[in-house]
């Protein structure tokens, strides 16, 4: 077994699973402690039950890291504390960080049986996936865990120690009872009993020690491992002195144990001797530290002890809970003073303490052991606790238990009603918490509603919020705030929505909540866009950024600042500058993100490989996007799957774009609103691809225009003018085509725009070629042609060319660096496919080329016109 574990210095994970009492933790210290000599850093955490929270997992794991690396996971830990809860951005930060330590670094998760929440084992998965070399990952555990054992198996990188490795062989049990008269025939039926099961053998040498009839006691060594158990420990106990006894009652049901705690709980002065009596007497106690200041007992003689004494310490315990708690708050240890509160069913106490633990509590986003800690109260002491009953309900919104989520609100609302000193009075510990109740109802009154799609109810429940809450509760206010700003940007009234949105993103700088801050500049940016507001936009992201500064570590949601200017600075043509804001924002990457970041980032490389003519992989991008989009609050204006539609139809997939239509359900005959405009604005692109620019169409884009202009989305409507004056073109009605243009023209030209115009290709460099003849804004239009080059500038030609190419030759080598196949191109270009393949044949022989990839890069190689 000793070849095996030093095996596991090459594998990723060492996995020590087996019953209690196998003796799991003893081998592994063993192991870990056997040479000194070797340069390595071990961190072992002890988990229970209060682990199995994201959270509270990653928090005690990089703590006990910091005990053997100083200084380890301190951004990881800071993350956490601002909301995180041990996500992939967590986990990457602190890989990093071990990953750059010198030497190796073993880090023991003892007792990992009691972590049964599904989001700490995913979040594990990719802590095992990507263990840098030098850290290993050693879990001692009951059962076996919810990682991808089988994948590391056939992969070599899991060493296994199971109970069957554990047993005791008969050579080892009778070295380990060495000291007793056991004869060999004994010791084989003692192994056999046993099946080599440490924790009995243990408990076996301790019953036999002073005993005169050996044989006696091993004839009547019987049963299953229940009652063998159950008999040893008779023997164990009945040999113990009474104050033994009666400190191991006592004191049995503590998860942790130390002089000060143990002498508060059974007030006895002599509690520390008592713990290092037991410790040199091997009676089932396990030290916890190097100091040998705390320790606990061996879970399985731990159980059996709360067994034996359940009798006698069924009026007692409740009031050693309660010592316990008492202890534990004086130490500032609330976690474990509300578990024993609880435990000692002093729900009174427990519920003060949770009260106070509410404010960190939200901070940390730890609202699933918020949850669990006040239904743990009973609903009596909640009622009357409008800080716990609003705070339950808040923790509810998003679990979708819309009912109790209500009914929780209304409790509070009567007891806060209630005449002080009525049977139903409000009671709380935190009278500034106990203000903020009204408004806090009315929020989460707001985001029901939300929630629900009743956007007047959103609407009257903010603004409740910010009636009544206190004007120093900047959280709250800039909470309502920002519903509001949800709910007119889902109606479209956008200018209130941006005011909405200025007043939360004051009040979040105002309470320091910069991560939200960061989190939340996205939505008005979003709404700049569709109003044509370039240069705000990019001030409220500049702001951002400023605000942020050097922050370390880096706040959550400035990744998206990052790929929101990318976006911007991609409008205005300044691919450079957006360019590097996008690999700012990868770089960054999760850990810097909203949980909606993935989805934008590949939104926006989408983008960027569409304008290079890498259709199949922005289609792929955006699939992608749309498995990763994660649905909030905010309205989805711009759904992916339009997106995608835009990228066929720029292609020529029309089938796949009409297929996406009719998923849909878009048709040109809909009422139109807000939320669905940009749908209706790709139906219309799809119509113009189709070759409908008759009427039917043009009376689609009026529609279209009107609404826009009403709603004041100065974005959609430059970019419905451009449509209608390519219609209109299109239909050969060349004089109202440059109208509109110019109208386009006009309203960008102040704000920048450049890719909305350049995107539309050929059709719109001949317009543009128009406006500049009847001078209409020339030198924006000049500039708009300029990036438009060369399709306005003739053939291309180079030295090394005998023959310059011809300007449909120049199309050709334009679609050549796009996915699409012969008759796509044909088509796109308006030609036939043999007229195609003539073109082709020329321009192979002009560039001394063979095939469509060699005469792309040739044309590259020459440094001619791009199209």
């Amino acid at each position: 077994m000793r070849d095996r574990l030093q095996q596991g210095r090459r594998s990723k994970l060492v996995l020590v699973s087996a019953p209690a009492g196998f003796g799991k933790s003893t081998l592994l210290a063993e192991w870990l402690t056997e040479d000194g000599s070797m340069h390595r850093a071990v961190a072992w955490l002890s988990l229970d039950r209060t682990d199995d929270d994201p959270t509270s997992f990653w928090s005690h794991l990089i703590a006990a890291l910091q005990k053997a690396l100083p200084g380890a996971g301190d951004t990881a830990l800071q993350m956490l504390q601002q909301g995180h809860q041990g996500d992939d951005a967590v986990l990457t930060e602190l890989l990093n960080d071990l990953g750059g330590r010198s030497g190796e670094v073993y880090l023991v998760l003892d007792d990992y049986h009691v972590i049964e929440m599904p989001v700490v084992h995913e979040a594990m998965t990719f802590f095992v996936d990507h263990l840098p070399p030098n850290l290993h990952l050693v879990i001692s555990t009951r059962a076996d865990p919810q990682l991808p054992l089988s994948r590391l198996r056939a992969r070599g990188e899991l060493t296994e120690i199971r109970s069957a490795d554990l047993r005791f062989t008969d050579p080892e049990i009778h070295a380990y009872l060495s000291g007793t008269a056991l004869t060999e025939q004994d010791i084989a039926i003692l192994g056999n009993r046993t099946e080599g099961w440490i924790a009995a053998l243990q408990l076996a040498a301790l019953s036999l020690h002073g005993r005169d009839d050996v044989a006696g006691f091993i004839s009547s060594f019987a049963g299953s491992d229940r009652y063998i158990v159950d008999y040893l420990v008779e023997e164990v106990l009945q040999r113990q002195s009474p104050a033994t006894r009666s400190f191991l009652m006592q004191t049995c049901f503590l998860g942790r144990l130390s002089g000060p705690l143990c002498q508060a709980v059974i007030g006895s002065k002599s509690a520390g001797e008592m713990l290092q009596s037991l410790d040199r007497s091997n009676l089932f106690l396990v030290p916890l530290d190097d100091r040998r200041e705390w320790y606990r007992y061996h879970h399985l003689f731990a159980d059996v002890l709360v067994t034996h004494f359940a009798d006698e310490l069924s009026d007692l315990l409740p009031t050693l809970h309660r010592r316990a708690s008492v202890w534990y708050k004086a130490h500032g240890e609330r976690s474990e003073a509300i578990h024993h509160a609880l435990a000692g069913a002093d729900f009174d106490s427990a519920a003060e303490l949770i009260e106070l633990a509410i404010p960190e509590l939200r901070l940390h986003r730890q609202d699933a052991a918020m949850a669990t800690m006040i239904q743990a109260l009973p609903d009596a002491v909640v009622k009357l606790r409008p800080v716990l009953g609003v705070s339950l309900a808040g923790a509810l919104v998003s679990a979708g238990g819309l009912d109790e989520v209500e009914e929780r609100l209304r409790d509070a609302e009567r007891s806060l009603a209630a005449p002080p000193g009525s049977a139903h009075a409000a009671i709380s510990s935190d009278p500034r918490q106990l203000r903020q109740m009204p408004g806090a109802i009315a929020l989460f009154r707001s985001a029901l509603a939300q929630v629900r799609g009743d956007i007047e109810a959103v609407i009257e429940q903010a603004q409740r919020v910010l009636e009544v809450a206190p004007a120093d509760d900047h959280v709250a206010r800039a909470g309502a705030s920002g519903f509001l700003g949800i709910a007119f940007w889902t109606l479209g009234d956008l200018a209130r929505a941006r005011g909405a949105w200025n007043n939360c993103l004051a009040g979040l700088q105002r309470a320091g909540h910069i991560a939200d801050l960061l989190a939340s500049t996205v939505a008005p940016v979003d709404i700049c866009l569709v109003q044509g507001r370039l240069d705000e936009a990019l001030r409220l992201c500049e702001a951002a950024l400023d605000l942020a500064g050097d922050s370390s570590p880096v706040p959550r949601g400035i990744a998206d600042v990052h790929v929101a200017l990318a976006e911007l600075h991609r409008l205005r043509g300044d691919l450079v500058t957006a360019r590097k804001h996008l690999l700012a924002g990868e770089e960054l990457g999760e850990r810097a993100g909203t949980p909606r970041y993935r989805a934008r980032l590949r939104i926006a490389k989408a983008q960027f490989a569409f304008e290079e003519g890498k259709g199949k992989e922005a289609i792929g991008l955006l699939a992608e996007a749309e498995r990763l989009y994660v649905a909030d609050f905010y309205p989805d204006v711009r759904p992916i799957g339009g997106m995608k539609a835009r990228v066929w139809i720029a292609q020529g997939q029309l089938a796949e774009a009409s297929h996406w239509a009719a998923a849909a359900g878009i048709t040109a005959n809909d009422a139109l609103s807000y939320l669905r405009e940009f749908q209706h604005i790709t139906l219309a692109r799809l119509m113009l691809a189709e070759g409908k620019a008759g009427t039917a169409t043009i009376a689609f884009l009026d529609r279209l225009l009107h609404s826009a202009e009403s709603g004041g989305r100065t974005g959609s409507v430059i970019e419905l003018l451009i449509l209608k004056a390519l219609a209109c073109h299109a239909a050969g009605d060349m004089a109202a085509a440059i109208v509109l243009l110019g109208r386009a023209l006009a309203l960008a030209e102040p704000q920048g725009y450049v890719r909305i115009f350049v995107d539309e290709g050929d059709a719109m460099a001949t317009l543009l070629k128009a406006a500049i003849k009847h001078r209409i804004s020339p030198q924006y239009a000049k500039r708009l042609l300029e990036a438009l080059a060369p399709r306005d500038l003739g053939p291309a030609t180079h030295p090394d060319l005998l023959e310059p190419l011809s300007e449909r030759e120049l199309d050709v080598l334009r679609l050549f660096r796009t996915d699409l196949g012969g008759p796509e191109i044909a088509r796109e270009l308006g030609i036939s496919l043999n007229t195609l393949r003539t073109h082709t044949k020329n321009l192979f022989g002009k560039l001394d080329v063979n095939n469509r990839r060699a005469a792309v890069r040739r044309a590259e190689d020459l440094g001619l016109q791009r199209r």
